[in-house]
């Protein structure tokens, strides 16, 4: 499997705060994950950068001894070549809304 640039959605039990710092210290240690979110109390973490999902899943077991689920893998390397093509959609309900909060200021 290639290192291309993903976002994994994992379920890791964190019970208290010694557990949340295990995971976050196995998290910022790792190499190549552009950004993390840990939520504490829905029990998830999402990962995104350039990695492979599996070898990340096994590394944070190994670091906090806590078991790790794959709830969801994006790859958005693809993604991103499909968004390149399309043409930017603009939503007339929010160019109206700004504009109507700009003539509320000035009034």
């Amino acid at each position: 499997m290639t290192v291309k640039h993903y976002c994994m959605v994992m379920r890791i039990n964190i019970d208290c705060s010694g557990c949340y710092r295990k995971v976050k210290r196995a998290i910022l240690d790792m190499p190549g994950l552009d950004s993390h979110l840990l939520e504490k109390q829905h029990t998830r973490v999402v990962v995104c950068g350039r990695f492979i999902p599996q070898d990340v899943a096994i590394k944070i077991k190994k670091k906090t001894n806590r078991r790790v689920e794959i709830l969801d893998i994006q790859d958005l390397s693809e993604s991103n070549e499909e968004m390149e093509d399309q043409k930017p959609i603009t939503n007339n309900w929010t160019l109206l809304a700004t504009q109507n909060q700009m003539g509320a200021c000035l009034a």
